[in-house]
Order: structure tokens, then C-alpha cells, then sequence
């Protein structure tokens, strides 16, 4: 494998053992998932190295990653747009609202960041076919990196998933699967796609160690883009956790190499149909609880297991952040709002975050004088028809 220099190999989250490179997905120990490692005294990277570099894409972190940027597969994901919102910051009474708005990817969404990374781990395994269950996004971005690695890619996708989705990743030529109608129904049959071929290499959220790796990069990004103030709180709209997981590490990071001094508040927003973690949060347990009956218009959160919720509910506790859950109207109204507000277009799953910051300003838990960031993890117009629809059934 081609690493980078400060790329130590992977620890088990779990046990704590070391564990190669070379080895692709589980600890060889215990069976727990791992995460990528680093020599971080072996890193020579500060603001001034940053700024002279061209804001073209999360590759240009390659220090903090496993992966050279010579050898990534990459269609220049990240470099995404930091978008001021006065209105917004008004209604919510604070002094500054962002939205970091990652649906202008490549592929329309935040996964493409995770993807790139994750890819570029098969590759450099030697894989031929990558497999995944996926709400959506995931499906159609690692459909897309897949193709352009020259790799074979199998999508499990629920029955509800947008049609963009669905349609998105047969066009990138991948073996897209649609299974019952919920995630669990994709996870089951995504299970036994595994079991059946040997040579499949999972890119299951957690499975591998990669995803959480490029969805940290989305934090670099905010820093540089608030000149290296840290915002007090970040909103981002949770199901599997990756976002938040690849969050809390990046700002650890960050502080760790001097880049930073403090860890901004992170809170998951998740849809009220479906928040396991939420509920953990709120009930001060380490771990979630399966939601029995998922419900939500939400289809990139609704997550009712998530696999890797200790180490969710950790990146949470750890930045002193919380858990916030609306219901989809409110939820399909913030989007509307922030369209027409902002001008920016948000899928619903994504608007969770900007109706959970409305109600965390309900709830008092600003001041006035924060810097708040929303986190827009997908194109309005993969769910066009959902937004639509709610308009509609308010006569407009």
C-alpha cells in the first residue's frame, strides 16, 4: 500500500490493539472496528503551509489522511463553500449562522468524501468489487468513485430511497439492489450479498476504517474558512454517525498540531421518527437503543441501529455538544425557509440540522453571540419532489 508518511496503521476502537495497514476491516483480535492512526509529531503543517495551497479539494489535507494524493480516487471532492446567512442568524438570535454547504459535491452529497477515501483504501487492497448498504447517497456515491477507480460496485438500497439515488447508481454502471423498504431490509440482504462472495470488500459505514477519514475533512475546511475561529456550535444531520465521528476527530486533530485551541460543540440532528441517538443522549446512556418502528421522510436518517452509536455518542459528549429531534413538518419547513431565506437547497435529511438549530434556540441553549454552523449534507434537488409536495399541501 502507498501511504502517507505520518499514517501509523489502524487501532482497534475497542481493544486498543495495533493492527497493520494491510489489514482492510475488523481487528484480527476482537473483531472491533478500527480507525487510522498518525505520527502527529511527524506532521510539519501549519496555517501559512495551508494558505498557500489551492482550495481545490479535501486532498490538499493528504498529511492527515492515509493516502498520498497522487494515488487518491478523486473527482476533487470538498473545497466546498462556506455560506454566511444574516436572515437566518436573525431568526435564530445569534451573531453568525453558516451553512457549510456540501451538497455542491460532485455527486450532490457529503458522502463523496468518505467515498473518495474508501475507494482509494479498495484499490490500494486490490480489490475488485466494493459492496455497501446504504439510506441513499452512499449507494450513489460509492457507485460513482467505484467507476473511476475501475471497480465493480453493489448498492443495497431501501425501497424508499429518492429515485435520484437509485437511478444515479446505475448510470455510474453499479449493481444497484433495491431490498424491502427500510435500511434494516438493505443491511440483511447487503449481509448475505457478503457472505456469498469472498472477494467483496465492504464499504459498510464502520466496516471500513476510510469513511470517517474523508467526512473529517469537512471540519479542516470550516476552520480555514473562518480564519481559523473555531464556530461554537456545529449542527449536522446524523443517521450512521460518520459525519460526527469524522468531526470530533478532525478538530482533535487540529488542536493537537496547534491549528486550533478549542473543540466546537457538535450536536446530531435527527429526525423525531427515528433518534436513537437522540434518545441516548437525553436518557445519559453509553450506547442506543434499536427505534422498533422508524418513521420518517428523512430516508438519510433513518438509521434505527446504528452500528457504531458509542463512538457517535462519545464525538458528542466529548465536544460538551448535544442531541436535537424535530418532526418532518418542521423539518420540510426549514428547508423551505432556508431556501428562501439563504437561496441554498437542502434534501430534508440535510434540514434536519437547520430545524434542529431553530430548536435549540427555543430551547435557550445560545446566548446571542455564537457562531453557529449547519451542515447541508445533500442537493435539494435529489428530493425536489419531497419539498414540492410539502409546499403543496400548504396551498402554495
Amino acid at each position: 500500500m502507498e501511504t502517507t508518511d505520518a499514517f501509523a496503521g489502524l487501532e482497534c476502537v475497542d481493544c486498543g490493539a495495533t493492527v497493520d495497514a494491510a489489514e482492510s476491516h475488523r481487528c484480527p483480535d476482537c473483531g472491533g472496528s478500527l480507525d487510522p492512526t498518525y505520527d502527529y509529531d511527524a506532521i510539519d503543517l501549519d496555517r501559512e503551509t495551508l494558505a498557500d495551497r489551492p482550495f481545490d479539494s479535501q486532498w490538499r489535507y493528504a498529511e492527515l489522511l492515509p493516502f498520498s494524493r497522487e494515488s487518491a480516487v478523486t473527482t476533487s471532492e470538498g473545497a466546498t463553500p462556506l455560506v454566511d446567512c444574516p436572515d437566518l442568524a436573525d431568526e435564530l438570535g445569534v451573531e453568525r449562522v453558516l451553512i457549510k454547504d456540501d451538497g455542491r459535491n460532485p455527486t450532490g452529497s457529503s458522502t463523496d468524501r468518505g467515498a473518495s477515501v474508501a475507494v482509494t483504501a479498495a484499490a490500494e487492497h486490490g480489490a475488485s468489487d466494493v459492496a455497501l448498504p446504504s439510506t441513499g447517497n452512499g449507494g450513489q456515491a460509492v457507485a460513482a468513485y467505484a467507476a473511476r477507480a475501475g471497480l465493480d460496485a453493489h448498492a443495497y438500497l431501501p425501497s424508499r430511497s429518492g429515485f435520484t439515488n437509485k437511478a444515479m447508481v446505475n448510470v455510474h454502471g453499479g449493481d444497484m439492489n433495491v431490498v424491502g423498504g427500510r435500511f434494516g431490509d438493505a443491511v440483511g440482504a447487503f449481509e448475505e450479498g457478503l457472505d456469498e462472495h469472498d472477494d467483496w470488500y465492504s464499504l459498510r459505514a464502520f466496516d471500513t476504517p476510510y469513511r470517517h477519514e474523508g467526512a473529517k475533512t469537512l471540519f479542516y475546511e470550516i476552520a480555514e474558512q473562518l480564519e481559523w475561529t473555531v464556530p461554537d456550535a456545529i449542527c449536522y444531520p446524523t443517521g450512521a454517525g460518520v459525519g460526527i465521528v469524522g468531526l470530533a476527530k478532525a478538530a482533535a486533530e487540529f488542536r493537537e498540531l496547534g491549528l486550533i485551541d478549542e473543540l466546537p460543540a457538535l450536536y446530531a440532528a435527527q429526525a423525531s421518527g427515528c433518534a436513537p441517538i437522540v434518545e441516548a443522549l437525553e436518557d445519559g446512556r453509553d450506547e442506543h437503543e434499536p427505534v422498533e418502528r422508524p418513521d420518517t421522510i428523512c430516508g438519510e436518517l433513518e438509521v434505527p441501529d446504528p452500528a457504531a452509536s458509542r463512538r457517535v455518542l462519545e464525538a458528542v459528549r466529548d465536544t460538551d455538544g448535544g442531541g436535537v429531534a424535530t418532526d418532518d413538518p418542521d423539518i420540510l419547513e426549514a428547508a423551505v425557509q432556508v431556501a428562501q431565506a439563504a437561496g441554498l437547497e437542502m434534501i430534508p435529511s440535510a434540514a434536519a440540522a437547520a430545524s434542529g438549530a431553530w430548536a435549540l434556540a427555543e430551547q435557550s441553549a445560545f446566548d446571542g453571540d455564537e457562531t453557529v454552523v449547519i451542515v447541508n449534507i445533500g442537493s435539494g434537488n435529489k428530493e425536489a419532489d419531497v419539498l414540492r409536495s410539502h409546499l403543496m399541501g400548504q396551498g402554495v
